[in-house]
């Protein structure tokens, strides 16, 4: 990833802050406030987990309410998932502690969480934080903002673009978080995304949707789908170009474009950051009846551990790609018609061994720390990739120690 502090660009009515709140550990940033001016509006894509946390609540009943959101905060080091009744109030109070802070109505704070699940939120720290997460609020923080959100990250995700809509410059900047129970069912761990676009709100939800389909709905690092995911567009209506009121007209696809750029980068960056990762991974499937055969065809080769951690360790087993596209759930799959390639290397040609293929060559590609599984089913005219990374012993070791 392109270095944040050289590349992030301030979006024009959003300005954040950051504060040590000791939520879970002492002395590291993990309070988040982002402050959005008067005229902003909000969409969101959440988890389709049905242990959904607290906070997703929250957000669901807000935005319900209400795009007109006038404030994120954010805390990381405690999920507030798994907490009945009362980790609802203490979403709650997160905005109502927010709110007055800002002049805004609780109704129009979203809270978000991450950390571990299951334990009760120290709501008493959030609150006593928040006053210095004001005090900092700024718009060039957002490095500091991607830092704040991070759990076993082991670097912050933050990615800029420009583009030129009816002649004036517009901003698209996002920061994320994720790096272990990754397999977004809707968007990523965390994510949030800016612009000082002039769009009509009731585009900013489908316009979301489609860009978390081709994005942070494509990759996985372990298969676990989170219970706080969230993946959120933020449109301040700032710039001066003419108002976008159509999805398919040039200032949405071209909006759509710069907003898909910067969640692919994020996105990418999660997988890159996977818990004990050594490898990315992308796998395209071509030649499936439809997209869904090929994300399903390509995300059970992702979530294989046998394949996983075969490249973890350069091991060329490769007919344990075979069978997973075996067991993808295609029921008339003619796998006489099966074709399978590593890089430039042709592995399987019409459902077996390609005659010239030599271990030696899929070794070599293994031990690459980029890498393209090409799948070929020659049944239709679909095309589908998911990206993920190997599955090594860290991973373990990480997730081990985790609550420790």
């Amino acid at each position: 990833m392109t270095d944040p502090v050289q590349t992030l660009l301030p979006v024009p009515g959003v300005r954040l802050g950051v504060a040590e709140a000791g939520i879970r550990k002492a002395n590291r940033k993990d309070l988040v406030v982002l402050a959005l001016d008067a005229g902003s509006h909000v969409a969101g894509v959440f988890t389709q987990n049905r242990f959904a946390a607290a906070p997703i609540q929250v957000c669901r009943t807000h935005l319900a309410a209400t795009t007109a959101i006038r404030a994120l905060v954010i805390n990381t080091g405690n999920a507030n998932a798994g907490t009945g009744a009362s980790g609802l109030a203490h979403a709650q109070r997160m905005c109502t502690a927010l709110a007055p802070l800002l002049g805004v109505a609780a109704g129009a704070v979203l809270p978000f969480s991450t950390g571990v699940i299951m334990e009760p939120l120290p709501i008493d720290r959030v609150e006593a934080g928040l006053p210095a997460a004001v005090a900092d609020l700024a718009p060039g923080h957002w490095l500091r903002a991607a830092e704040g959100i991070m759990t076993t990250d082991t670097r912050p995700k933050a990615a800029s673009r420009q583009v030129v809509i009816g002649g004036v410059p517009v901003t698209v900047t996002g920061i994320a978080k994720g790096a272990g129970m990754i397999r977004p069912n809707m968007a990523t761990m965390l994510g949030f995304i800016a612009t000082d676009a002039v769009v009509a709100p009731e585009l900013l939800h489908p316009l979301l949707r489609d860009v978390a389909d081709e994005t942070f709905n494509r990759i996985t690092v372990d298969g676990d789908t989170s219970t706080n995911d969230a993946l959120i567009l933020v449109a301040t209506g700032q710039a001066a170009h003419p108002p976008i009121t159509a999805l398919d007209s040039m200032g949405a696809l071209q909006l759509r474009a710069a907003v898909q750029a910067v969640a692919q980068e994020l996105a990418f960056a999660i997988v890159r950051d996977g818990e004990g990762a050594s490898k990315f991974i992308t796998v395209r499937v071509e030649g499936g009846a439809s997209d869904a055969e090929c994300r399903a065809v390509g995300y059970a080769i992702a979530h294989s551990p046998l394949v996983k951690t075969a490249f973890f360790a350069s091991d060329p087993n490769l007919g344990r790609i075979l069978a997973a596209v075996g067991y993808a759930g295609i029921a008339d799959l003619d796998v006489a018609r099966v074709d399978l390639y590593l890089d430039d290397v042709h592995v399987v040609q019409g459902g077996g061994r390609h005659p010239a293929y030599q271990e030696a060559d899929g070794q070599r590609v293994m031990q690459q720390a980029d890498i393209t599984i090409r799948v070929q089913l020659n049944r239709g005219e679909a095309v589908g990739s998911i990206w993920t990374c190997d599955l090594s012993l860290d991973y373990v070791r990480i997730n081990a120690d985790y609550r420790s």
